[in-house]
Order: C-alpha cells, then structure tokens, then sequence
C-alpha cells in the first residue's frame, strides 16, 4: 500500500486528490511545518534526504517528485484508459503537460513566493515576475479553449499537476484575466474526490 508522507499546505495535497479520484488504498504519514520558519520539520529527512513533500513509500521504494510519483500512481492503480498509451498520437502532449507543471510554469509563481520576504525590495522583481506568470497563464488559457479539461477534454493526472498553478496564481491575483482558468480551477474543487482529500489531509492554506 502507498503511504504518502504527507506535508500540510504543499503539493502533496494533490497527491491525495489523485489516488481518491483512482479509489486507491493509501496511508498518509502527517507532516507540518515550522510556524515561525515554513519549513518542512526534520523528520521528512529520513524519509528522503531532501526534506521535502510529496514523497511517497510502497514496497522498499521511495519516490520523490510530483510528476513521478503521479506517473506511478497512474501505471499502477489507474484503470485502462486513464492515461494514454506510448504509442498513442497525443502521448507525448501528455507527458509535455504533466511535466510542464512543475517544470516551467511554477517557477514565476515560486520566485513571487520567495521575493515575497523581501518587501519592498523586491519590488523591482515584481514586473519580470508577474509578466511571466501572465505568459504561462496565457498559454495554458489558450490551451484549456473552451474544453473542460486539459488532455482529451476528459478528467486526468494532467488536471491534478496544473491545479496547484492555479491555486497559486489566484492567490497572487494573477487568475483575474482568464476567465476559463477560473473555472476549471472552480471544477477542480468541486470535484468529491478534491474535497474528501481535503477532508483527510488536513489544513490547506497557500499564500505570499
């Protein structure tokens, strides 16, 4: 059974939205961050030596990474036809979007988090900053169109990677001019699945 080593108000929370919406049996271990510093705590270093979350066991493996362990996730316990095949056209627009996520289109929205500390010293940041969260948001408007969902306009891991870019661009108001990202954003927490992951993970709360 995957036991997710579970990390209050970060990525893994979507981690748990995954498996619910696959019913796959889990076990979350509790992490919470330091209230001065928002750290992760020490302990989440001997699980892996980075420290950080998510993190998933099963089986003697430790897999770190959100796209990883999504990909896992899927390859073991979703059921045929969730995902696409490697010999499928639209494959590789698969993996491009799922990596994406984390890849590119976090990193403006991590710098935001991070100069945030700053005050007004990182005022001069702000302009680059904020122009490449329009440009990802951009894309990724044009993308969704007018479908419900990103990959084969059907319900996917694609969906689960791109929510935490949404839930951190509508935090930093950045959502306001993309009324598509909106909803989908507002479909994603209706969804049962994201609200009983909700339920069992605990406090989720992102800011700058």
């Amino acid at each position: 059974m995957i036991i997710v080593h579970h990390l209050n108000n970060s990525r893994s929370q979507r981690i748990l939205w995954l498996l619910e919406e696959l019913n796959a049996s889990y076990e979350i271990e509790s992490y919470s961050r330091d209230k001065v510093t928002n750290l992760a705590p020490e302990s989440l270093k001997k699980i892996h030596p980075l420290g950080k979350s998510p993190v998933i066991s099963e089986d003697g493996k430790i897999i770190i990474e959100s796209a990883v362990i999504t990909t896992y996730i899927v390859d073991n316990y979703a059921p045929k036809g969730f995902a696409p095949n490697s010999e499928d056209s639209d494959y590789y627009n698969y993996l491009e979007l799922m990596h994406y996520a984390e890849g590119s289109a976090m990193l403006p929205l991590l710098l935001l988090l991070y100069s945030s500390s700053l005050g007004d010293a990182a005022k001069p940041l702000h302009e680059r900053i904020f122009s490449e969260i329009n440009n990802h948001l951009s894309f990724l408007s044009e993308r969704l169109g007018d479908n419900d969902f990103f990959f084969r306009d059907t319900f996917s891991a694609v969906d689960t990677m791109l929510s935490f870019v949404f839930e951190g661009a509508q935090i930093s108001g950045s959502l306001q001019s993309f009324p598509n990202l909106i909803s989908i954003l507002e479909r994603y927490h209706e969804r049962s699945a994201y609200k009983v992951a909700l339920e069992k993970g605990g406090e989720y709360k992102l800011g700058y």
